[in-house]
């Protein structure tokens, strides 16, 4: 019940987390300072994780494995991200696009050639297997005939396994390669002349914010290697609404007396109604 209790807070943590971030996007569109002011705020929720989690004894196996293969990973991730966004960004050459372009190549070829180094455990990863688990992520039950990273008797042993720093690398990654993605298309595109959409969204706007983080929760876009505030500014210009200061919309719809899923048991019951009164139809 212990273990239960912490993972429910590690959890409402991480939430917290992606929502300062998603706040740091706001404030500023220089990456460099995004990336700089978000990394201050990922190391403190680590730290927070962290002492959480050193003292704890793990009730059974299969909680701790749960917790270093992925929980932990959510929050290092970001780390990772963030670190490897400010390197690139602090280094983008002031040149034109012929270089820019040569410039991001480069970066995901590194990717490459990291994924390429760790094809055998990534293979073990993207089929979802378990049967190292038991190994690899529970504290102190390394194999060292595994592959094992350079810097691993470095590692805080009471807040580390073997493998669960490299989950965070395969997560960063995927959201990185997205990043190098973006990049490289706003560089091959000419601007164009904005389009008016023939769609208008005609309910309240929280509950267009509530259906949205919703969807974003599930991580229904991208596979959850996106930010928020992408997602909003996404739907905005879809939608040509501005949806203001969503960071304070969904602190309102989460703490609201009527429940944080107001709009969305609305839409459940209409959809059901519509079934209901077309059957047979």
């Amino acid at each position: 019940m212990v273990t239960k209790a912490i993972f429910r807070k590690i959890k409402k943590l991480n939430e917290e987390l992606d929502l300062m971030i998603n706040e740091v996007y706001d404030d500023d569109d220089n990456m460099v300072k995004i990336a700089e002011k978000s990394l201050v705020i990922i190391d403190e929720s680590i730290r927070k994780l962290k002492e959480m989690i050193s003292p704890l004894n793990f009730e059974t196996i299969a909680e701790e494995v749960y917790f270093f293969k992925t929980l932990k990973p959510q929050f290092i991730s970001k780390f990772i991200y963030y670190s490897t966004i400010l390197d690139i960004e602090s280094h983008r050459p002031n040149a034109g696009n012929k270089a820019l372009k040569k410039y991001f190549e480069s970066e995901q070829e590194k990717l490459r050639t990291f994924y390429e180094e760790q094809a055998e455990f990534y293979s073990y990863y993207r089929r979802e297997a378990t049967y190292l688990d038991h190994k690899i992520f529970v504290r102190n039950s390394y194999d060292l005939k595994m592959k094992l990273s350079f810097g691993f008797y470095n590692f805080d042993t009471s807040f580390t396994t073997s493998h669960d720093h490299m989950i965070a690398r395969f997560l960063a990654s995927q959201k990185l390669d997205q990043y190098l993605k973006k990049q490289l298309e706003t560089i091959g595109n000419n601007p164009t002349v904005k389009t008016l959409s023939p769609l208008v969204w005609s309910a309240s706007k929280v509950g267009l914010i509530e259906l949205v983080y919703a969807l974003y929760q599930m991580r229904c876009f991208n596979g959850g290697n996106i930010e928020l505030s992408e997602v909003i500014k996404f739907v905005e210009r879809s939608l040509d609404t501005d949806l203001g200061n969503f960071h304070k919309t969904i602190f309102e719809i989460r703490t609201r007396k009527q429940g944080p899923t107001k709009f969305l048991h609305l839409v459940s019951d209409h959809l059901n109604q519509h079934f209901m009164n077309t059957e047979g139809e």
